[in-house]
């Protein structure tokens, strides 16, 4: 550890969970801000935070925080990653990253000016089952890799002004559930050549259900499903042409795993079970990229960060999904 001062912007579900996680890895969080001083209160009260602020400006004018997490609904991702950029701070930005690509790419290019850290809290890619996976795969178990599928399915809220459907904070299943399984088959086969989508949208224009067919480098495909009407079974594999992988429900979280050879035969089981949500292991990430002076992840590059929000981009114009402020 490097000894980084966390500070937590915004105290909504997930700066909830990701703090709970830090406190449980140990580290050091220094300082919470929110619009409402009384929310900040509550909340390093709750987590024992030395410093509550009643505004993001009063957050990342803190002395004592080094790297701020950004827990904001994703619409003010920008405008919130930016601020802590230019008062000098280290940022790890929630996912989605952004509502495009020309805005990842605007943190990307702010913080490389600046010298600091930009990194997407896509917390799977950190966790211990997925750097087991990567380790198979780069020792050639699977063979060619042929075919990789995964889905993220959620019964979640139907009013119109849940931040899921809601056109104005960046609703649909596609960028609050689909960057898993798009990150996740990026990951393992690269960005996509051709890319096609289908989508219903919701009464309010947002889209309820998304699926996606990637064709990659090499002639591999892979195919992922999204939806916030209903909930499945969460599962994901990779197919080679000498073993497969089957990542059990559910697969985005801490899980289980099997390397399964083509008869049927289990080569490898896997528990990634940890304590807590899991959230942790991309702070401690942070943590070391920042201690070796590093300004992007060696797991997943601002720049692949900001090349997937170029696919979420395509499909949306695919499904024809419009948020507000791109008209």
């Amino acid at each position: 550890m490097t000894g980084l001062h966390w500070g937590i912007l915004a105290t909504g579900g997930i700066a909830h969970a990701f703090t709970s996680d830090l406190r449980t890895a140990g580290l050091d969080v220094a300082a919470v801000g929110s619009r409402s001083i009384e929310n900040a209160r509550a909340f390093a009260e709750q987590y024992d935070i030395p410093h509550a602020h009643g505004s993001y400006e009063e957050l990342v004018s803190d002395p004592d925080v080094d790297i701020v997490y950004i827990a904001t609904p994703h619409p003010g991702h920008l405008d919130n990653a930016l601020l802590a950029l230019d008062h000098g701070k280290h940022v790890l930005v929630e996912k989605p990253f952004t509502l495009n690509g020309t805005e990842a790419a605007a943190i990307r290019d702010r913080a490389a000016e600046k010298g600091l850290l930009a990194m997407e809290a896509m917390w799977t890619r950190y966790l211990p089952h997925m750097e087991r996976l990567r380790e198979i795969l780069a020792a050639g178990t699977l063979g060619e890799i042929r075919v990789v599928s995964a889905d993220h399915t959620q019964k979640i809220s139907t009013d119109p002004q849940h931040r899921l459907n809601s056109l104005d904070l960046g609703g649909g299943a596609l960028l609050d559930l689909g960057i898993y399984p798009i990150s996740f088959v990026v990951s393992v086969l690269g960005l996509p050549e051709r890319i096609t989508a289908i989508a219903r949208l919701s009464d309010a224009g947002s889209d309820a259900e998304v699926a996606t067919v990637f064709a990659h480098p090499g002639g591999a495909v892979s195919t992922t499903v999204s939806s916030s009407r209903g909930a499945g079974m969460n599962i994901a594999q990779i197919v080679g042409t000498e073993a497969r992988i089957e990542i059990d429900s559910v697969w985005y979280t801490p899980t289980t795993f099997r390397v399964v050879g083509p008869d049927g035969g289990v080569i490898e089981e896997f528990d990634g079970a940890v304590e807590g949500r899991g959230m942790q292991f991309q702070a401690l990430a942070a943590e070391r990229l920042v201690a070796a002076g590093a300004t992007s992840s060696d797991v997943l590059s601002i720049d692949d960060t900001v090349a997937i929000m170029g696919v979420l981009d395509e499909i949306r114009r695919q499904i024809g999904v419009v948020y507000p402020g791109e008209r």
